[in-house]
């Protein structure tokens, strides 16, 4: 695939960035285009692996040597449709996704990867520059209808595959607008509004329908919406956030991550009015959690003109390098540093929040331990406290960034009788049905917290057990696994 000898002759090449000062100064996205050449020589590096490990990597099941082939003989449109085959949303996928095909890539077990996430980018910004991207109603229609909970990631996928179906599809967004995290959780300078945008309008055109400003579980019950439909699929995120239990908490000043980036969303769209509480403008603001939400209130901070920042992690810093546990093709836990970390602000690691102290009922100090990981024979890991380490770091906004727990069911299981794990999210079996009859799940709502390509697929595989439901026997819809029956 590709060229042969490519990964010898042309080292891996990442797009350019803006500069640093240029993009702390608006709310565009950072990164620029490949040069055509250039794209066509990352594409050329797809070796003759003979076993493409991407393939395991990459949750949708991506043909990644296969469009990166088309991409080196200058085949664009074969590669978009290539790659249109098992991702609906490449465009979406290359800006967000953290690339675990490229962890899995061959090449990945000692040198540079494949540049598979820059190349969906590539490949579906030419495909809408050349006007390829065009809406694709179905040929018939089933009579049959579905509601979709939600328009995040995974309810958008299983939205477009059902409607492919023939099956009328409506989603419910409770948001003012769809696109759920896409719109109002993901910052500008990751993904701009108009590209989320441009994909809804092709969906619109295939005649899946949004209804905005519901709030299924509320206003609108459950019971009385699947009474609308022949069947639901919840795709409702996992949105509760994981809570700070310390002393102190109650202090104003302190901040869940989703709150503060939701704000600065809305502001960026126009549609929203400044909030003296989410802003850090001028303040010494410290995030817990040092993960990709972390990293985004931590870009968000910056561009708001903060004092100064500190991103702190609860476990320690991970080595430079594959550690002796962690062999290729497993997701590399090594030390990493993203956009945002690159524009500023410090890191701190091994960090154990205390207590909180402030005055006159704001915070004004985060009071933590630096602990240690200890691991012992037929044990899980256990962080121990560092005795004397005690440290103090000042703040005047705390930002809770620390992972979510899961959805936020409402009256799910009172109203349809779906059942819920002990870690709150949506029970669901292989097919993602769950235990209500027609009652379907997908996404982080029966995952947890996950990536946007598991999202992804979690909807297009749910989306072929609904319509195997629908049908009363096989679906025709693809899937990476077998076919779905009922």
């Amino acid at each position: 695939m590709g060229k042969p000898t490519g990964f010898m002759e042309w080292p891996r090449v990442h797009a350019h960035k803006r500069e640093k000062q240029e993009r702390l100064g608006d709310w565009k996205e950072f990164a620029l285009p490949l040069a055509p050449e250039e794209a066509k020589r990352q594409a050329g590096r797809c070796m003759d692996c003979g076993v493409p490990f991407c393939h395991q990597g990459c949750p949708l099941g991506n043909l990644i040597p296969d469009f990166n082939e088309a991409v080196y003989r200058g085949r664009w449109r074969e590669a978009y449709e290539l790659l249109s085959r098992t991702n609906g949303f490449p465009e979406l996928t290359g800006r967000l996704c953290p690339a675990p095909c490229e962890a899995a890539c061959v090449l990945a077990i000692d040198r540079d990867a494949v540049t598979i996430e820059q190349m969906e980018k590539e490949i579906s910004e030419r495909a809408f520059a050349e006007g390829w991207v065009k809406p694709r109603p179905p040929a018939r229609r089933t009579g049959r209808t579905v509601g979709v909970v939600g328009s995040g990631p995974a309810g958008l996928a299983a939205a477009a595959q059902l409607n492919a179906a023939g099956h009328t599809v409506t989603v419910y967004e409770r948001d003012s607008k769809p696109g759920g995290l896409l719109r109002y959780g993901i910052p500008d300078f990751k993904l701009e509004k108009w590209v989320l945008d441009r994909r809804l309008a092709v969906m619109e055109a295939e005649g899946i329908s949004f209804v905005n400003g519901v709030d299924v579980g509320g206003a609108l019950g459950f019971r009385e919406l699947r009474s609308k439909h022949d069947a639901l699929v919840l795709a409702m995120g996992a949105r509760r956030p994981r809570e700070l239990e310390v002393p102190g908490r109650e202090l104003s000043g302190v901040v869940q991550a989703m709150d503060f980036l939701e704000h600065q969303n809305r502001l960026v769209a126009g549609h929203g009015e400044k909030d003296a509480r989410l802003d850090a403008a001028g303040r010494r603001v410290v995030i817990l959690g040092g993960g990709d939400t972390g990293s985004d209130c931590l870009g968000t901070a910056l561009r708001q003109g903060a004092k100064n920042v500190v991103q702190v992690e609860l476990l320690p810093a991970p080595p430079s390098v594959r550690a002796a546990g962690n062999p290729w093709p497993k997701w590399p836990v090594v030390f990493r540093t993203s956009s945002s970390q690159e524009e500023g602000g410090d890191r701190a690691f091994a960090l154990l929040t205390k207590r909180l102290s402030g005055s006159d009922g704001r915070v004004r100090a985060l009071h933590a331990v630096q602990v240690e990981l200890h691991r012992e024979p037929g044990a899980l890991p256990r962080m121990v406290e560092v005795p004397g380490s005690e440290t103090t770091l000042d703040v005047d906004l705390l930002v809770l960034a620390m992972g979510f727990t899961g959805p936020e069911p409402g009256r799910l299981s009172e109203e349809l009788g779906v059942k819920l794990t002990p870690r709150g999210t949506v029970q669901v079996d292989a097919r993602f049905a769950t235990t209500a009859d027609g009652v379907f799940c997908a996404g982080d709502a029966s995952r947890g917290a996950s990536l946007i390509v598991w999202a992804l697929s979690d909807g297009r595989e749910a989306a072929k057990s609904v319509d195997a439901y629908l049908a009363g026997g096989r679906s025709a819809l693809p899937g990476k696994g077998a076919d779905c029956a009922f």
